[in-house]
């Protein structure tokens, strides 16, 4: 996602999509575990996305 579409999300919405991230981050790392190799550009998106989530976030906050 892009940061346009963070920034119309109301706060819960973006707080359900910062879990819902920081799960698929947690089930790329036991992929990675276990031994399958994730694709290292999804393992890349999902980071950014969360920052780019988090950055979102706290600008709200302010």
């Amino acid at each position: 996602m892009n940061v346009e579409e963070f920034r119309k999300m109301t706060s819960p919405q973006l707080n359900e999509e910062l879990m819902a991230l920081l799960r698929k981050q947690f089930n790329l790392r036991m992929q990675k575990g276990s031994g399958q190799e994730p694709k290292s550009s999804e393992v890349r998106a999902v980071r950014k996305d969360i920052a780019r989530l988090k950055t979102v976030l706290r600008e709200m906050q302010k």
